[in-house]
């Protein structure tokens, strides 16, 4: 493997931004899986073939897929290979993660080296990179500039999916209509510049008449058209470069803070969310409001499996209670609830994380995170990814790093005009109606990182 980690650190040291949706691929690799040519270099869709049908002739000759490790002989089952993380690394040298999980439901994120052609690939090397969702190594540079393997605990912050400081990017936010017949109703957010975040240039390329608008709730920014069905399968195209800093504790407001107390939709208070905050707090012996928030933080980090299964990403902090799983929008939806039900205040923010591990490429969709107010002060947190990192979880109680665009913020969000399915439980992806009737348009993110 030694002779291909320089080249291969551009892409794995991956698996650092959680919570997103299901990727799409980039337009570049879109252009790639249309070239059929018997004599065109390898896709990643060449390689999610190959791994795929490797595991899948594996397991059916003998019953499971065995992977070694130095402690222990693992019997796996595929769950999914991770299209976002095929690399082709040379010609004929190409890497793919994939998960696979025991009878017992744990699950293991194995690495693996290809070697051949695009027709004919075969494993030359696989080891096990995380259990969980938590790796067993990083990677680190030595003084002649190659790389190696290192434990967790001497990997850098960088390395686990967080800049420091400042982070500068392009980001570029792609929606490709679907078909419908007649006209239709399109909503679309837009990112704006805050304390944190600023947009230094914004181009909007759509192919019909739009508005730009400013909801009053949250002051988030949008865009608002009627479509005729002429511009089916159209691509809309919001690019902007920014500049985005590392947020720490900030300074708020009493009077602000009180807005974001009680219950809304997908947010209960009170009840069995007082009840169990109560018992949280209680049991951890929290006094003040700030070890009150890292009482219910460390709960959630430690009670909570992050799966996308059932009915992840709809926000529910119910179902986050009782199912004990979910994406970010329910990890940070029950911190909400359950802050709210004990008077801390809690507020909810979505937008997109840039990868640390590339300067460049798609990214797999929306995160989304949370702040709580306590001592005057706004604190930022994301316990989707400290359930993920736990070396990372003092780090994410109290900061969120620059390498992140925020979209919008709040719940229940009203727009003009309403769109019939009401209030948006969040807004990070197009809404679009057509007689009232839900249309998907097909969303990609895309990024591209600045000197500074």
């Amino acid at each position: 493997m030694s002779q291909y980690i320089l080249i291969l650190f551009s892409f794995i040291l991956f698996g650092i931004i959680g919570c997103q949706k299901e990727p799409s691929p980039s337009p570049a690799d879109a252009k790639n899986i249309t070239d059929s040519s018997p004599s065109a270099a390898a896709t990643v869709a060449d390689i999610e073939r190959e791994i795929r049908a490797h595991i899948l002739n594996v397991t059916e000759r003998e019953g499971t897929f065995q992977v070694q490790t130095d402690s222990q002989s693992l019997n796996l089952q595929l769950v999914r290979v991770h299209t976002e993380y095929l690399s082709v690394l040379g010609p004929n040298e190409f890497f793919a993660c994939v998960d696979l999980a025991t009878l017992d439901g744990d699950v293991y994120d194995v690495d693996f080296f290809l070697s051949g052609t695009r027709d004919s690939m075969v494993v030359t090397q696989k080891s096990v990179h995380k259990i969980n969702g938590k790796p067993f190594y990083s990677w680190k540079q030595k003084e002649d500039g190659t790389w190696t393997t290192v434990p967790m605990q001497s990997a850098s912050r960088k390395l686990l999916g967080v800049i420091e400081g400042s982070d500068q990017f392009q980001f570029t936010y792609t929606c490709i209509l679907p078909e419908w017949t007649g006209r239709a109703n399109l909503w679309l957010p837009l990112a704006s510049s805050d304390s944190y975040q600023e947009i230094h240039s914004l181009d909007i390329s759509m192919p019909f008449p739009f508005q730009e608008k400013t909801e009053n709730k949250f002051n988030n920014k949008y865009l608002f058209a009627e479509v005729d069905d002429q511009y089916a399968g159209d691509t809309i195209r919001i690019q902007y470069e920014l500049t985005r800093k590392e947020k720490g504790a900030y300074e708020g407001t009493d009077l602000e803070a009180q807005r974001f107390l009680g219950a809304t939709p997908f947010l209960p208070t009170g009840g069995q969310f007082q009840e169990l905050a109560e018992k949280i707090i209680a049991d951890r012996e929290a006094k003040s409001e700030l070890t009150k928030a890292r009482a219910l933080y460390d709960y959630i980090s430690d009670s909570l499996r992050y799966a996308k299964e059932g009915t992840y990403g709809t926000a529910d902090a119910q179902y986050a209670c009782d199912a004990k799983s979910g994406n970010c929008t329910e990890f940070h939806s029950l911190f909400i609830s359950l802050a709210r039900s004990i008077s801390i205040p809690a507020r909810f923010a979505v937008g997109a994380a840039i990868p640390t591990a590339r300067n460049e490429g798609g990214i797999t969709g929306y995160h989304c995170w949370a702040e709580f107010y306590a001592e005057d002060k706004w604190w930022p947190i994301d316990i989707s990814e400290a359930n993920k990192y736990a070396a990372l979880s003092t780090y994410y109680f109290g900061h969120h790093p620059a390498n992140r665009i925020e979209i919008s913020k709040g719940r229940q969000i009203t727009l003009d005009p309403m769109p019939a399915s009401g209030p948006l439980t969040f807004f990070a992806y197009p809404v679009m109606e057509h007689q009232e009737k839900e249309l998907f348009p097909v969303t990609k993110f895309s990024f591209e990182r600045k000197e500074q």
